[in-house]
C-alpha cells in the first residue's frame, strides 16, 4: 500500500459510508484547515493586485517591473506544483501541508521588509513556493477525507476561498494601504498562518507515508524549469510589447521544448512526476481542457476589472475593491448549490448554464466607456459571479470524482498546474491586447497616468491635454480587451458540451488509470 492509499484510508474513513449524507464533523474539521490555508493564498493574490500602483510610487519604478511581484509568485507556483503529487505520497499530506504553510508565512514576513522592487519580487517567489502547494495538497486532503462520492460538496467547501478572494481581497488590500501601509498586506498573513499551523497539527490525521514510490528526477529536471521558463517568456510579452522579442522567444521556446520532452518521457517511468496516463480518463481530459480555456479567458479578463475602475474611472484602491464585491456575492449564492448538484447530476448540466451567465455578464464589459452606469457594471459582475460559482469548482469536481487512491493527488496536481498556466497565459494575452490598444491612442496613456495618480492619492498637476478624449480611448481599449476574453469564454462550451450527459463516478479500478473501468460508470 502506498503512502497515498494509507493516508486515504486514515482520512477517509467517513467517506463512502456517508456518501449519501452531507459532510460529517470529521471532514468539516479537516476542511477548516484546508480552507484557512487556501484563503491566505488566494487573498494574497487579490490583495497584491490592488497594491501595484502603490508599489510603483513607493519603489519609484514602472508598472512592468511591479507586475513581476505577481509573475514571480506565479513562476514559483509553476515550479513547485508538479512536485506536490509525489511529495504528498512520499512524505504525507499533513507534513507537506504544514511545510507549505511555514514557507508561506516566512515569505509573507520577508515581503513586508522589502527595501526595493527586486527584493520584493524575490520574497514573493519564496512565498509562492509555499502557496503553490497549499491548493493541490489541500484538495488531496479533502478528497481523500470525503471519498469520491462527495467530491462535489468538497469542492464547494474549497470554493469558499474563491468567494472570499474577489470580495475581501481588494477591499482588505485597499483598506490596509489607505489606513496603515502596504507592509500590512503581507504582515496580516503571519498571525493567520500561525493559527493555521497549530490547527493543522491538531486536526489533520497522522501521516503514514511509504518510501516505496520512486521519484522521477528526470521528469522534475524537464517539467519544473520548463514550466518556469515558458511562463517567464509569456509573462514578458506585456513588457516587451511583442512576441518576437528575444526575452520572450528564448525562454519561451526553451521552456516549451523541455515541456514537450517531458510529455514523451512521462509515459516511461512507473511513477512519473505528472501522470499523463490520467488523460485516458475521458471526463478528466474534457474537464482539464475546459478549465484551461476558461481560466485563460475568465482570469485573464478578471485581472483587468480593478484596473478599469482605477485607470478609467479614477476610483481609489479601496473603492475599486468594494466595486468587485458583487462578483463574489454572486458566486456565494451558486457555489454551494453547484457542490450538491455535482454529486447528483452530470457536470455539463451545471457548467453550461454557468458559462451562459458569464457570457451575459462579460458582454456588458465589452461596451464599457468612462461613463458606463455603475449599476449596470455591478449587475454584470454579479451575474458573472453567479456563473463562476457554477463553473470553476464543478470543473475540478469533474476531474477528481472519477479518481481514487493514489491517483487523487496526481489529478489534483494536474488540474492546479493547468489552472496556473492558463491564468498566466490569460494575464499575458489580455495585457498585450490592452497595452497595444492604449498605445494606438495618442492621449489615452496620459489620461490613465493622471487618473491612476489620483486613485493612489498622489498630488497631481492640471489635467493633460485631451483628457476627456483620452478617457474615451482608454475605455474603448478595455472594451476591446474584454471582447477578446468573451470570445475565449465561448470556446469553453466545446469541451463542456462533449462531457457525458449522465453523472459519472469512479469505477472499481479507479486507482488504476489505464483500466477502462477507471473511466466512467453512468448512474
Amino acid at each position: 500500500m502506498t503512502g497515498a492509499s494509507s493516508t486515504a484510508s486514515t482520512a477517509g474513513s467517513a467517506g463512502p459510508a456517508g456518501s449519501a449524507k452531507g459532510l460529517d464533523d470529521a471532514v468539516l474539521k479537516v476542511a477548516g484547515v484546508v480552507v484557512l490555508g487556501a484563503i491566505m493564498s488566494i487573498l494574497d493574490i487579490t490583495v497584491v493586485s490592488v497594491a501595484l500602483p502603490t508599489f510603483q510610487t513607493v519603489f519609484k519604478t514602472n508598472y512592468a517591473n511591479v507586475a513581476w511581484t505577481m509573475t514571480g509568485y506565479t513562476l514559483a507556483l509553476a515550479t513547485v506544483i508538479p512536485l506536490s503529487g509525489w511529495a504528498a505520497d512520499r512524505y504525507g499530506t499533513k507534513r507537506l501541508y504544514m511545510t507549505a504553510l511555514f514557507l508561506f508565512i516566512c515569505g509573507s514576513a520577508l515581503c513586508s521588509t522589502a527595501w526595493n522592487i527586486g527584493s520584493l519580487i524575490t520574497f514573493r517567489a519564496l512565498q509562492g513556493l509555499g502557496g503553490g502547494m497549499l491548493m493541490p495538497v489541500g484538495m488531496t486532503i479533502m478528497t481523500r477525507a470525503a471519498g469520491p462520492e462527495r467530491v462535489g460538496r468538497v469542492m464547494a467547501v474549497l470554493g469558499v476561498p474563491m468567494l472570499l478572494g474577489p470580495i475581501a481581497g481588494p477591499i482588505l488590500g485597499g483598506w490596509l494601504i489607505e489606513a496603515a501601509s502596504w507592509h500590512w498586506i503581507f504582515l496580516i498573513n503571519v498571525p493567520i498562518g500561525a493559527c493555521a499551523l497549530v490547527y493543522a497539527f491538531l486536526v489533520l490525521p497522522k501521516d503514514s507515508p511509504s518510501p516505496s514510490e520512486s521519484f522521477d528526477f528526470l521528469g522534475m529536471l524537464l517539467l519544473s524549469p520548463g514550466l518556469a521558463l515558458f511562463l517567464f517568456g509569456v509573462s514578458s510579452i506585456p513588457t516587451e510589447g511583442t512576441v518576437a522579442a528575444t526575452r520572450v522567444l528564448a525562454p519561451g521556446f526553451v521552456g516549451l521544448v523541455l515541456v514537450v520532452l517531458f510529455v514523451f518521457h512521462a509515459f516511461r517511468p512507473e511513477h512519473p512526476l505528472i501522470d499523463l496516463r490520467l488523460f485516458k480518463n475521458k471526463q478528466l481530459t474534457l474537464s482539464t481542457s475546459a478549465m484551461f480555456i476558461f481560466a485563460v479567458a475568465f482570469f485573464g479578463a478578471g485581472l483587468l476589472y480593478p484596473s478599469y475602475f482605477l485607470q478609467v474611472r479614477g476610483n481609489s484602491t479601496l473603492h475599486a475593491g468594494e466595486l468587485m464585491a458583487p462578483q463574489g456575492f454572486g458566486a456565494m449564492l451558486t457555489m454551494p448549490l453547484a457542490g450538491v448538484l455535482a454529486d447528483r447530476t452530470a457536470i455539463r448540466n451545471i457548467v453550461a448554464p454557468g458559462l451562459v451567465l458569464i457570457v451575459g455578464g462579460m458582454t456588458v464589459f465589452t461596451q464599457v466607456d468612462p461613463h458606463t452606469s455603475y449599476v449596470l457594471l455591478l449587475g454584470a459582475l454579479f451575474v458573472a459571479g453567479l456563473g463562476m460559482g457554477l463553473t470553476m469548482m464543478p470543473l475540478f469536481t469533474a476531474a477528481l470524482q472519477t479518481l481514487a487512491g493514489p491517483t487523487i493527488a496526481r489529478g489534483s496536481t494536474l488540474m492546479n498546474i493547468t489552472q496556473q498556466i492558463a491564468s498566466s497565459v490569460g494575464a499575458a494575452v489580455m495585457s498585450v491586447v490592452l497595452t497595444n490598444e492604449i498605445k494606438s491612442s495618442s492621449v489615452a496613456g496620459a489620461a490613465i497616468v493622471y487618473n491612476t495618480a489620483g486613485s493612489a492619492g498622489q498630488a497631481q498637476t492640471g489635467k493633460p491635454s485631451g483628457f476627456a478624449q483620452g478617457l474615451i480611448d482608454a475605455g474603448h481599449s478595455y472594451a476591446v480587451t474584454f471582447t477578446v476574453g468573451l470570445v475565449l469564454v465561448c470556446f469553453t462550451f466545446v469541451p463542456v458540451l462533449l462531457m457525458p450527459r449522465r453523472k459519472v463516478v469512479a469505477g472499481p479500478s479507479a486507482g488504476v488509470v489505464d483500466d477502462d473501468a477507471a473511466a466512467m460508470l453512468p448512474i
